[in-house]
């Protein structure tokens, strides 16, 4: 294959992530509209462009109180910084099919590097369509400290209302 434009299947993508929460548990969430400019070939992917932008007002806890509290200015502050980005800058293979790919991820205009191990999970033709499919699984972590999202509360147990590491998993299908 060639570097070739790709565009993502919102439909059959996703971006998620978990947050310790008190200590003892996970809170997990999502972004639902998120987009990408993509040129690639998804067999070596040493040579792919990758630029993400995510509607940080998409968040999604399955619970509207907190969802709100993350939206207001103790964290994404949705108002003066609507979108998430991530500008890979370099890419590595990693063994059959893996890469590491770093980049900077920006939130609420901090710009800090991370790198996300990526799977290439194959290509194969769209029977509805015609078009080729490419999917890629992608896992990482970060501070939130790190992007100024540092509200949290002390517990009378000891410890903290909110975990410091986010954990990253996404999934995302590409067509051309």
């Amino acid at each position: 294959m060639t570097v070739e434009k790709w565009n993502v299947d919102a439909a059959h993508s996703s971006i998620e992530f978990q947050v310790k929460h008190m200590m003892v548990s996970k809170v997990k969430g999502a972004f639902s509209d998120f987009t990408a400019d993509i040129e690639m070939d998804p067999e070596d992917l040493t040579s792919a462009k990758l630029n993400f932008s995510v509607a940080a007002e998409s968040i999604d806890t399955r619970q509207a109180q907190r969802d709100g509290h993350l939206k207001s200015e103790d964290f994404f502050n949705v108002e003066k910084y609507p979108n998430i980005t991530f500008t890979a800058t370099k890419i590595t293979a990693d063994g059959d099919d893996e890469y590491e790919v770093t980049g900077d991820l920006t939130i609420r205009d901090v710009t800090k590097p991370l790198t996300l191990e990526v799977s290439y999970e194959g290509t194969g033709k769209d029977p509805n369509t015609g078009n080729m499919v490419a999917g890629f699984e992608a896992k990482g972590k970060f501070n939130r400290k790190d992007f100024g999202l540092n509200y949290n509360a002390a517990l009378e147990t000891g410890g903290v209302l909110i975990g410091d590491e986010v954990k990253l998993n996404i999934q995302i299908e590409a067509s051309k």
